[in-house]
Formats: structure tokens, C-alpha cells, sequence
């Protein structure tokens, strides 16, 4: 993979770079949010590495940025700070996951290798419902043939649906299975970016899909 490491700690920096080049990937790096930024809106790199604490800005903004620019890749945050609300503040932002620091090395391979799978196909081509349709490969979204702009999280959640249409599907099952992450779905992260995927699919359609089950979870309807 093509990587780009944000990170202002030169020794975090140089043993990322150590570690995901050992792993065979190619690896590119900053050291401030204003070169960070610019290197991952002007390149096309398949993860991005992202630390919070930068010294002209932080991992928040950075990442919010590249969103805001329709930059897909995955990033991943890295931080010292472990509250469960840093980690749903970097997730409603746009990352595709959190790693505190200290962190094992292989850990973070762990996490990278996690990102990819839910980020991949898995051989299928493409997905749909009724007027929706997904294409896995291309990671595109439409509503009657219209593209619907979706950012990596939302993506993943509607592909997640998808794939398991007509169940109920609990909180921790999403966190879990889109995310990766274990924290306590009591929050109201999982019903925020589920109501991010409601309005956007009810700007193109006159259908409900999602239905809320009280106390269970979440069906998508696909009949």
C-alpha cells in the first residue's frame, strides 16, 4: 500500500515508517496538519496514518478537511488521549478508526489490516435494493442512477445493511462489525450517523428503508 504518516514526534514517526515499510508498503510522511493536508489532497494514497496533536493545527481539522474535499481514503487516528469521547469526536470527523498511544506495532498492522477488509469488496461487484445500488469496487453509491455522496463511514454502514438486510441488527453489532470498535454504544454515535444515512437516501427516494426496532437495533428493509 501507498501510505501517508502525519506526525509531528519524529521517533512515533520513524518507527511507523520503519514498521509499515518492514510490511512492504510504500510510505510517505509530514510532520505538520498544513503539509499533512495538502499531501493527502493532492495525492492518491490507500491509507492515511493521522496524528492528533499537531503543532499547527490538529487531527480533527485535518481530517474533517479531506472529507470536506471528497478525499475517500482511509485514515486512521493516532493519540494519546483514550476518553470514548475522542474516539466518537475522530469518527464523526471522518476516520475509519482509533489507535492510542502507546501503541504495539503489531497492533497497528492489526488495525490497518482491519481497515482494508472493511474497506474491500470481497469479490462481490456490487450491491442492491430496489433504487439503490452500491458498487463495491468502485465505492459508489446511486439512487435511481443518481450518485449519492457518501463519506467512508456512511459507506460502510449502508454496505454492512446491505449485506445483512432484513435482520435486526443491534448496536454493538455495528460498532463492532463497521467500525471495529468496542466502546459503549449508549452513546449516541451509532444513531447519529445511521440519521446521516436516513437523509441523505431521503433526498433521492421516497422510501424508508431503515426502521428503527425499539430496544433492538436496526432492520433494513429490502423486500
Amino acid at each position: 500500500m501507498n501510505i501517508l504518516v502525519i506526525e509531528d514526534d519524529p521517533s512515533v514517526r520513524t518507527l511507523v515508517k520503519a514498521v509499515l515499510e518492514h510490511n512492504g508498503n510504500s510510505v510517505s510522511t509530514a510532520d505538520n496538519a498544513t503539509d499533512g493536508e495538502a499531501n493527502a489532497v493532492g495525492n492518491d494514497f490507500d491509507m492515511i496514518i493521522l496524528d492528533l496533536g499537531l503543532p499547527d493545527g490538529d487531527g480533527y481539522e485535518v481530517c474533517k478537511n479531506i472529507r470536506d474535499k471528497n478525499v475517500t481514503t482511509p485514515v486512521l487516528i493516532l493519540s494519546g488521549e483514550q476518553e470514548t469521547d475522542v474516539k466518537v469526536k475522530c469518527l464523526k470527523v471522518g476516520a475509519d478508526d482509533y489507535l492510542t498511544k502507546p501503541f504495539n506495532t503489531e497492533e497497528l498492522i492489526a488495525r490497518m489490516d482491519a481497515i482494508k477488509r472493511r474497506t474491500e469488496s470481497g469479490g462481490e461487484q456490487q450491491l442492491t435494493c430496489g433504487e439503490l445500488k452500491v458498487d463495491l469496487l468502485k465505492r459508489e453509491f446511486s439512487i435511481k442512477s443518481e450518485k449519492v455522496q457518501l463519506t467512508n463511514n456512511e459507506f460502510n454502514l449502508l454496505v454492512y445493511f446491505l449485506k445483512n438486510r432484513n435482520r435486526i441488527i443491534t448496536q454493538e453489532e455495528l460498532a463492532e462489525k463497521v467500525w471495529d470498535i468496542h466502546f459503549d454504544t449508549q452513546t449516541n454515535y451509532i444513531n447519529v450517523y445511521i440519521s446521516y444515512l436516513r437523509k441523505k437516501i431521503r433526498e433521492h427516494s421516497e422510501v424508508d428503508y431503515i426502521e428503527t426496532i425499539r430496544k433492538k437495533g436496526f432492520v433494513f428493509r429490502c423486500e
